[in-house]
């Protein structure tokens, strides 16, 4: 369903942040160990599913930013066609959603999700996300591994799982929240969050995830959230290393 915004039709966009870890880095040097190169090229097979998941008649662009990777990421995103951003030098998890966001706005998009690419979040739910968005219901809404209670059957880490729980408690106590979890790499926002959230501001290292979140509060913006089934795989993206 898409509803008018300034009398033209609302646009949809995927943004698809890649930030490079160890095995992403290495997985291409000849001298590196089979186990770095597989793990590399894993990497590249999460991001080629999440891609593949993207259903396309709801989306009217698809956004790759690579932070500065040293493998064939910006290569497979121009195969798969997707616009695609690569950074000069490492900008870091925050840094790289900041260019996320402000191509999603230079590129007309009303409602802009952003998804990590190592497939622990399907983009399956995009049109749940999309039509809390589109309906006017909600400002943002994000994809919760919590809710549900499939978190640690989905393959969540315990000593991840715990962590979650006990920053998510503290969060929530410090702003008045009630949000399942602030550490998702799965979320809708719509054009006016973007524009209005002093988003420059904030860390560009994994705090901003929870910077975000704290300022679309202080905004008074309405947040939703979406039950998101849970997949970590062996060689998944160190995207979540610094947080829960």
């Amino acid at each position: 369903m898409q509803v008018s915004h300034n009398r033209r039709p609302s646009q949809a966009a995927i943004t698809i942040q890649w930030v490079p870890g160890p095995a992403s880095e290495e997985c291409f040097d000849r001298e590196t160990e089979g186990m770095r190169r597989h793990a590399g090229v894993q990497r590249r097979v999460d991001a080629a599913r999440t891609v593949s998941e993207i259903p396309r008649p709801l989306v009217d662009d698809v956004i790759l930013v690579d932070d500065h990777s040293k493998d064939r990421t910006v290569e497979l995103a121009r195969e798969l066609g997707l616009f695609t951003i690569r950074h000069d030098e490492n900008r870091g998890y925050g840094g790289n959603q900041k260019t996320c966001y402000q191509a999603a706005l230079d590129r007309h998009a009303d409602i802009i999700v952003m998804v990590h690419p190592d497939y622990q979040y399907t983009p399956k739910l995009l049109s749940r996300s999309r039509e809390l968005r589109s309906l006017g219901l909600y400002d943002i809404a994000l994809g919760s591994r919590i809710l549900g209670g499939r978190a640690l059957s989905g393959g969540m880490p315990l000593y991840k799982y715990v962590a979650n729980r006990l920053l998510t408690f503290a969060e929530n106590v410090l702003i008045g929240e009630k949000l399942s979890e602030y550490h998702t790499g799965y979320r809708a926002f719509s054009r006016r969050v973007l524009e209005t959230l002093p988003l420059e501001e904030n860390d560009d290292d994994f705090v901003f995830d929870n910077q975000m979140l704290v300022q679309a509060v202080a905004f008074g913006f309405k947040i939703a959230e979406v039950t998101c089934p849970t997949l970590y795989l062996e060689d998944a993206s160190s995207i979540n290393s610094g947080g829960a």
